[in-house]
């Protein structure tokens, strides 16, 4: 079964939701550690946390945020947006985040982010693979690096990188539709790769087309806030799935991604 995983995106202490990252379209739905209560209630054990004020100032600024979510429930975080050293990565650590999203340094300095992988372990940092016209997004997505998605995967495979999250910019908060077909090429070259998909849902049957794509996990958040999703529908899913972390911890049947 598909991971199900909501999102609380933060900026001035507020959890937000923008369209394409565009920070004009900010809409804000309410005070995040009360919300990430609420998808604690519903049964969900996995969280992830974005600081957006983090992404626009590169480095991180809502720390602070991030622990007291962790201090007043049990979810597990996985936390990103303005991870620019090992400092800020040691900040989201020591505030409770149990696996760090590093996007922008990977693309701009990939030899750091190895060196990361090798110093804390591929099962507490997340590719964030932030995909515009075929090229990696950096800086808050305010600019396109000359990456290429594939050379970006292909990289860090090498590397030893297990987990992925992939988000399609021109779909995130649009409520349009999933890139279900980049996925599962994502998927096809890498099989056992832990890729989160992020950006575009705006039904239930967005996510049974990612579950039947196979794949791993998919997170979402505006979907829910602007009432797209039926929740008594989605409480009955959450509670029948585990929605816990994959294991990723035989790394002799696990293939990186």
């Amino acid at each position: 079964m598909i991971e199900l995983i909501p999102a609380i995106d933060i900026i001035e202490g507020q959890c937000v939701r923008l369209r394409q990252g565009d920070y004009a379209t900010r809409q804000t739905y309410g005070e995040p550690t009360e919300i990430a209560k609420e998808f604690e209630a519903m049964g969900f054990r996995r969280l992830h946390v974005v600081d957006l004020d983090g992404a626009r100032s590169r480095h991180v600024v809502n720390d602070r945020t991030l622990a007291n979510i962790c201090r007043e429930t049990r979810l597990t975080v996985d936390f990103g947006g303005g991870v620019k050293t090992e400092d800020d990565l040691k900040r989201a650590f020591d505030a409770g985040a149990a696996m760090v999203t590093v996007g922008s340094i990977a693309a701009t300095q990939p030899e750091r982010y190895v060196e990361w992988l090798e110093r804390y372990g591929a099962d507490r940092l997340i590719l964030g693979a932030d995909v515009r016209n075929g090229r990696i997004s950096i800086h808050g997505w305010k600019e396109d690096s000359d990456v290429t998605l594939t050379d970006f995967l292909a990289t860090f495979d090498r590397a030893g990188n297990r987990n992925v999250l992939c988000t399609e910019i021109s779909r995130d908060g649009m409520l349009s539709g999933p890139a279900v077909s980049l996925y599962r090429e994502i998927m096809a070259a890498y099989p056992g790769c832990h890729l989160i998909a992020s950006g575009g849902v705006g039904s239930l049957a967005d996510i049974d087309a990612l579950e039947a794509a196979g794949i791993p996990a998919v997170v979402f958040g505006k979907a829910i806030y602007e009432g797209r999703i039926d929740m008594k529908e989605l409480a009955r899913r959450v509670a029948s799935r585990d929605t816990r972390p994959t294991e990723t911890t035989d790394k002799k049947t696990t293939r990186t991604c």
